[in-house]
């Protein structure tokens, strides 16, 4: 395993190369106090590891790990640091991560043992890189490919959050400092940096089993994530909706399939103010469909279909009055069904008065009263 270390306190340089050389399966092809020279000589020669000292000048090692992980993500980075509660708090790192000053040889074997159980499991994942993953972002994310569910374990909410904020505004360059109004607004901006840094570093690790999916690029204003061969349910549902087709005995089969995609909300469980407004337009897409569908079921007489579908309308959204309209509209066509309109406007018009303080539209209110009448004759 080649190595190469990054401290600028020499001592402390050549006492953890001291231990190193002890190591049969560590070698070291550099050391460097100066981290601009170990990060050129890391992107020009082969190393498989580095021993990188988190408190440097001129640039933090978190920030610069981020950068060698862009550019090399399969580099094993190695955090080294003296005891500092604030630094292991704040920059949530693992025994994979981090090796506290003085360095002992016990300590840098275990390490060592851990990178090469990890690239075991790695190399023995199911994950086949090039093939299609699929991601959905309608109702919980998750990650698949064919029938395998991908499990990705976040360290923290944030992380999670930031790499959710990068996929939503994929391909689009997102400034580190919107980012850090998003996440880390309460503190000063050199710990805002370093949470910064640090949480897209543990993107980039939580990311690394599953191949070249996700890219995360740094420009000199912030991030670009990009997608290959990512299949998202969201863009799959949105390309539906924007071909406009007709429905039809033709194409009812494929506007079932499509909008079965719409498991939930765009993101939903998530509390996250940013994904509030496409949450709402993609709500307001499936709605608009669905309605049209329901009309459909409607008029050709797919009268099951119809009150399962006015019903699911309902239950995800019960504020849609059309959709109560509807049902009602055929509960009243059968007799034995006529329980369900009363059923369905009250159901409406409590509804409405608790979340809005509102009566049903006239219009529904008009037709409900005449049709009670009609019924009494």
């Amino acid at each position: 395993m080649k190595a190469i270390l990054i401290d600028d306190e020499l001592l402390a340089l050549n006492y953890l190369e001291h231990q190193l050389l002890s190591i049969t399966d560590v070698e070291i092809i550099g050391k460097y106090t100066d981290p601009m020279l170990g990060k050129e000589a890391i992107e020009k020669r082969e190393a498989d590891i580095v021993f990188l000292d988190i408190h440097i000048p001129g640039i933090s090692g978190i920030e610069l790990a981020e950068i060698l992980l862009e550019g090399q993500p399969n580099l094993q980075i190695v955090f080294v640091t003296a005891f500092d509660n604030f630094a292991i708090k704040a920059f949530e790192l693992n025994a994979l991560d981090y090796i506290l000053k003085p360095v002992r040889k016990e300590r840098i074997l275990k390490t060592i043992n851990r990178i090469k159980q990890k690239r075991e499991i790695k190399s023995d994942t199911n994950i086949q890189e090039f093939a299609v993953l699929e991601m959905n972002l309608l109702q919980q994310f998750s990650l698949f490919q064919g029938q395998q569910h991908i499990p990705l374990h976040w360290r923290t909410t944030k992380v999670l959050q930031l790499f959710l904020y990068l996929v939503h505004y994929r391909g689009k360059i997102v400034s580190k400092s919107e980012l850090i109004e998003l996440l880390w607004r309460e503190y000063e901006p050199k710990k805002a940096y370093a949470q910064l840094y640090t949480s897209i570093y543990h993107v980039r690790k939580t990311l690394e089993s599953l191949g070249n999916y996700f890219i995360i690029r740094n420009t000199s204003e912030g991030y670009v994530m990009t997608l290959e061969n990512v299949l998202l349910d969201v863009e799959r549902f949105e390309a539906f909706i924007q071909s406009s087709r007709t429905i039809s005995n033709e194409t009812i089969d494929v506007f079932e399939q499509e909008m079965s995609l719409y498991k939930g909300d765009y993101l939903e469980g998530y509390e996250y103010l940013w994904a509030e407004g496409e949450r709402q337009r993609l709500r307001l897409q499936w709605v608009g469909i669905s309605l049209k569908m329901l009309d459909w079921y409607h008029t050709t007489n797919h009268i099951e279909k119809a009150i399962i579908l006015g019903l699911d309308i309902c239950n995800r959204y019960p504020l849609v009055e059309e959709a109560y309209y509807s049902l009602m509209k055929i509960c009243a066509e059968n007799r034995k069904n006529h329980s369900s309109v009363h059923y369905h406007f009250h159901r409406l018009k409590t509804v409405l008065l608790e979340e809005l303080n509102v009566e049903p539209s006239p219009a529904i209110t008009e037709w409900y009263i005449n049709w009670k009448n009609k019924t009494k004759e």
